[in-house]
């Protein structure tokens, strides 16, 4: 159990970093704001499940800047304002066609039920809203947040995260 203090201790040592990261990706302050909160509350929901071994806390922490930010441009299908590059010079495209991970990604959703993997692929895949995947596939949009939290528990330990 991470106590309050080391919680503070992450805040303040992280925080200007991920705003300034993400102030540099958006260039809107207070959506820098809003999303710097987002990417802390994630943080510490999660952190009795962060793994020492397998990272730093702040790779950990930058991951999961990078993810809220791909899930904010993802909502507000802003594609022409995602970086084509990285700081580090590698482009996004290199990064998410990792042949090994894909492979990987493959199975795990191969792992999952029908419906699960079916809200997965038409949420990501085609770009569907869940109350647009709850109207087509006549379920309740309650039980399509569930399905899809489900989904991603098992993506999370079929991919080892």
């Amino acid at each position: 159990m991470v106590t309050d203090t080391r919680k503070e201790e992450i805040y303040r040592e992280y925080y200007k970093k991920v705003y300034g990261y993400i102030l540099s990706k958006i260039n809107n302050a207070t959506n820098a704001e809003d999303l710097t909160a987002d990417v802390f509350l994630k943080v510490f929901e999660k952190i009795d499940t962060f793994d020492e071994t397998k990272a730093s806390v702040s790779t950990w922490i930058y991951t999961i800047t990078k993810n809220t930010l791909i899930d904010y441009y993802r909502t507000r299908r802003t594609f022409d304002e995602v970086p084509e590059t990285e700081e580090d010079g590698s482009s996004v495209e290199d990064e998410v066609c990792n042949s090994e991970m894909l492979e990987l990604l493959a199975r795990g959703l191969e792992a999952l039920d029908e419906r699960e993997r079916e809200i997965v692929v038409l949420r990501y895949s085609s770009g569907k809203t869940l109350r647009e995947i709850a109207a087509q596939m006549g379920i309740s949009y309650a039980y399509v947040k569930i399905l899809q939290n489900k989904a991603f528990a098992h993506l999370r330990v079929y991919l080892g995260g």
